[in-house]
């Protein structure tokens, strides 16, 4: 991506840290973090995470936040948008954080190719315990923000996402890259950051079938 332009596809958690991350070592240069939220806009689709906690990550990375909001029925609409407004700007290419879901990089690619946004994966097919080794190794800090109760305990909402923390899950069956939803987090600090974001977790409340943690910016520090 030597000096190519793109959009990073953010969803605020592991996934899209490390794709941006590798996208900017292999050259290309960052023009905006894109993110699709709830349709009122107030919480990010997937990971939850609220709005001042996106536009906090956006700053401490230096680079423009652009959002949309959705239901699921806008969805593709909405991403049509953003993506079209980027390519009319000289944003050229997409990068997003999918390792080995088919389906939906079948859909990111079909869909950026209706508007001309090439898409680019960084992390396509590498192993996913390998991504997570290198993602702890790089410097970066995460928690777990949400737990599909379906698929895993939700005593483990709000940890910290570390080596041990991954042999944990392992060892309980359950996919420590949480590809199939088993949970989402959110990223605070690591080598893409100016400064590390100071978050509070307020509680928790479920919601269907899911543990969200309530995530705020800590002011006080």
């Amino acid at each position: 991506m030597k000096q190519e332009p793109f959009v990073a596809s953010w969803s605020g958690g592991k996934d899209s840290a490390l794709a941006y991350y590798r996208a900017v070592k292999s050259g290309g240069v960052p023009k905006r973090i894109w993110t699709m939220f709830e349709e009122d806009k107030e919480r990010s689709k997937s990971h939850a995470l609220p709005l001042a906690i996106i536009q906090a990550q956006a700053e401490s990375i230096g680079v423009p936040l652009m959002i949309r909001g959705a239901n699921w029925g806008s969805y593709e609409q909405q991403f049509l948008d953003a993506m079209q407004e980027c390519v009319e700007e000289g944003i050229p290419n997409g990068v997003f954080g999918d390792i080995d879901l088919e389906d939906h990089l079948t859909w990111v690619q079909t869909t950026c190719t209706k508007v001309g946004m090439e898409a680019i994966h960084p992390l396509w097919m590498e192993p996913r315990r390998a991504l997570l080794e290198e993602f702890i190794h790089a410097g970066f800090e995460a928690y777990i923000v949400v737990v599909n109760t379906k698929l895993m305990p939700a005593a483990f909402n709000g940890r910290k996402f570390t080596i041990d923390l991954m042999d944990e899950l392992e060892a309980l069956g359950i996919d420590a890259c949480g590809e199939s939803g088993e949970f989402h987090t959110v990223v605070v600090d690591g080598p893409i950051f100016k400064q590390r974001i100071p978050i509070k977790f307020t509680g928790q409340h479920e919601h269907g079938g899911y543990v969200l943690m309530e995530v705020g910016v800590d002011e006080g520090k």
